[in-house]
């Protein structure tokens, strides 16, 4: 973008009417990490709403006869996933709005899902272990990148 320099001595811009010109976006160090954060959390809550529903229809793809460490139930494994996926789309809510306490209140759910998911191990092992793996992404993003931007002098 140029500018127009008036008699009074005040530049004015003038925008570019190209159709080719590039637009420079400034992007914030580790904002795409942050970004994803907001995503994973907010997929993952609503598969853990249909993986609670699911359990507690009873559906067939869990492992059946599986013995649970604390609860011995799967219905009360559908509760919980119910209960962490709205705690997720808070969580996600909570990081799209910005601020430090999303920050932390993202990786203190992600921290909980973590153990969740491998205390639900029995019931769908391939399912906890991805799910272990997504978090510890959504950690680091939060923990890295989800304070306030670096100032460049």
């Amino acid at each position: 973008m140029s500018t127009f320099t008036e008699a009074s001595g005040t530049e004015l811009p003038v925008p570019d009417t190209s159709p080719y010109h590039a637009v420079e976006m400034p992007l914030d160090k580790g904002a795409g990490w942050v970004l994803f954060a907001g995503i994973m959390f907010g997929l993952a809550a609503v598969l853990n709403i249909i993986w609670g529903i699911a359990a507690l229809a009873n559906s067939g793809f869990f492992v059946a006869g599986a013995h649970y460490i604390l609860l011995t139930d799967l219905h009360a494994w559908g509760w919980i996933a119910i209960g962490f996926g709205a705690l997720e789309l808070l969580a996600a809510l909570s990081i799209w709005r910005g601020g430090a306490f999303g920050r932390w209140f993202g990786i203190v759910v992600a921290g909980l899902a973590v153990v969740g998911a491998l205390m639900s191990m029995p019931a769908a092992p391939l399912w906890s272990l991805t799910l272990v793996a997504l978090y510890v992404f959504v950690i680091y993003g939060l923990a890295a990148y989800g304070g306030r931007p670096e100032l460049t002098a």
